[in-house]
């Protein structure tokens, strides 16, 4: 189950190839910084093998169009999503934050995302940027994700927290299992 996706625009160009199953190899070539940070702790906590490279003129629209992108690739990896758990959720500790994930691989974007940031940036991402990355991401995937981080301080670590949590549910989520579609319809 892997995937490749190309974006270009006027104003990004990102390249992102993915196997759903694999060691959690990671290449991640992007700016601003934790942006990369993140993407490659999503990657390799999910066990998720990614290539992704990303140039733009705006942060914002690198964020963006990252999210688009890994989120297109991880639903065109996912197929019909026969053969998967469907669900999966985590929580995580990371330091003094604890942070929760909720996922289902439903084909019916709806994503909430809480991650009780209390400063305007996040390293050389603003808060809100990563939010918005959050919510591009699963609706992209097209997938239900309830994120939110319980409680905790330090900025960084709550968003590092939610994104090991996300990674963790979507791990289990992904993961194989025998039978039919994971649903009484028939179809996911």
């Amino acid at each position: 189950m892997s995937s490749e996706v190309w974006r270009k625009t006027r104003e990004t160009e990102v390249h992102v190839k993915l196997n759903l199953y694999g060691v959690g190899e990671v290449e991640v070539d992007v700016e601003p910084r934790f942006l990369k940070h993140m993407v490659e702790t999503l990657a390799r906590h999910a066990g998720v093998d990614l290539y992704l490279r990303a140039r733009g003129d705006l942060r914002h629209h690198v964020v963006e169009d990252v999210a688009v992108c890994l989120g297109e690739a991880l639903n065109k990896a996912l197929g019909d999503r026969s053969g998967i758990n469907r669900f999966g959720h985590a929580i995580v500790p990371m330091d003094e934050c604890l942070a929760y994930a909720s996922v289902d691989l439903v084909r019916r974007p709806w994503v909430r995302v809480d991650l009780k940031l209390s400063s305007e940036m996040v390293e050389d991402v603003a808060a809100s940027e990563i939010t918005h990355f959050l919510e591009t991401l699963v609706k992209s995937m097209e997938a239900t994700v309830h994120l939110w981080v319980e409680y905790g301080t330090d900025d960084h670590h709550k968003v590092e927290a939610a994104f090991k949590a996300l990674a963790v549910a979507l791990r289990q989520a992904v993961s194989k299992r025998r039978g039919l579609v994971p649903s009484v319809k028939g179809v996911v």
